[in-house]
């Protein structure tokens, strides 16, 4: 029986297993956290952190196949086991890549993605480099930032002290009609699957507030950005689930913006509205299984159920939200609550796409996930 073992056990790890589980396949999970969303459904937990080159080399021992559920890990370790023939997909060398966002722009330069103009800016040296590029501009710390984190927007020079004190990455600031993004799957042969365009609407947080698919686009722009996302994925030779985010701007440009070599909330719609969702075609691309179809079988919007309050969560208004029909939702099982955590997210689906809206945002004033206070 093939092991499959998971360094992380989030909500992305509770959904791959469950993936995994249905082809009969086994778990083995890595999380610092005692009581992850996954652990439900793993045969094997190790209480590690992620940067635990000696518990992720032990999960590695007890499994047939690694791969991971976030990007911030020991990827030196990943990279010594895989050179000594561990199978870790997508590569840790892929990994290493996307944990600095400035060597990610570099790459996908030279790759011919079309990218958002960028400079390099070391702490040291952020004000004179954001004065010398022009402004407005976007600030990215190289390393460490995800939903939001490590973003900074300075459009004047009067703004120059809200810089994050970090080396960096400075980006043009792209005058955005939508934000969109593309699921893709790629084997360990070469074959790929890739998924509708979404569209995306963030909240003042820079966290996804919902998305819509398939995105409210002209066709030929669709079908550009699925070109790019492939392009992507094969320039990098990876192997998995890969969301590619861009930005379409108002000149009808489209730009890369990040890659996240995982599954993705950005594929979360694919468990209802797809033939094979982001997680099965995951856990098919790494174990060696055919690529399952990635065709949308129905218009759908996904929010995320973001916490509220501190505590131990209580789901408010769920039997109110499955009234609805077309409603599905996920409370991935996090023992605790805080301001903004991903604490689950709900799918509409409809035949009529301006009805799974219309849905949508009235189950999302319904539903919240909210903390106890203790």
């Amino acid at each position: 029986m093939v092991r499959i073992g998971i360094v992380g056990g989030g909500q992305l790890a509770k959904m791959m297993a469950q993936e995994a589980r249905k082809l009969g396949f086994e778990v083995a999970v890595l999380d610092p956290q005692e009581k992850c969303p996954a652990c439900g459904l793993a045969d094997y937990k190790i209480t590690a952190s992620f940067m635990d080159g000696d518990k992720i080399r032990e999960l590695a021992e007890i499994s047939d196949v690694l791969t991971y559920d976030i990007e911030h890990v020991n990827v030196k370790v990943l990279k010594e086991l895989e050179e000594e023939g561990y199978p870790v997909y997508p590569s840790p060398r892929i990994l290493e890549v996307i944990q600095d966002k400035l060597v990610q722009m570099e790459v996908m330069r030279k790759a011919r993605i079309p990218v958002p103009k960028f400079v390099r800016a070391d702490r040291e040296e952020l004000k004179e480099k954001a004065r010398e590029f022009g402004f407005p501009l976007v600030q990215k710390t190289r390393k460490g930032g995800y939903d939001g984190k490590g973003v900074m927007v300075i459009k004047t020079e009067e703004e120059l002290d809200k810089l994050l004190p970090a080396d960096s990455m400075l980006q043009e600031f792209v005058n955005i009609e939508k934000e969109i993004a593309v699921m893709v799957a790629r084997d360990q042969y070469g074959n790929v699957e890739v998924y509708p365009v979404v569209e995306m609407v963030f909240n003042e947080a820079n966290i996804l507030d919902f998305l819509v698919v398939p995105a409210r686009i002209p066709e030929d722009k669709a079908e550009e950005a699925q070109e790019i996302a492939m392009r992507v994925v094969k320039a990098l030779d990876g192997v998995g689930i890969f969301g590619i985010e861009m930005f379409l701007d108002k000149d009808g440009r489209i730009l890369l913006n990040e890659i996240a070599p995982r599954p993705h909330n950005s594929g979360h719609y694919t468990i209802e509205a797809c033939m094979t969702s982001q997680f099965e075609q995951h856990v098919r691309a790494i174990t060696g299984l055919p690529l399952g179809s990635s065709e949308l079988l129905v218009p759908a919007v996904m929010f995320n159920l973001l916490g509220e309050g501190y505590g131990k969560p209580k789901v408010v208004g769920l039997k109110e939200a499955l009234s609805y029909p077309g409603v599905y939702v996920h409370v991935y099982g996090k023992p605790v609550v805080r301001p903004l955590r991903k604490m689950g997210h709900v799918t509409v689906v409809n035949k009529d796409l301006e009805k799974a809206l219309e849905i949508a945002h009235k189950v999302k004033g319904i539903i919240k996930v909210v903390g106890n206070g203790s």
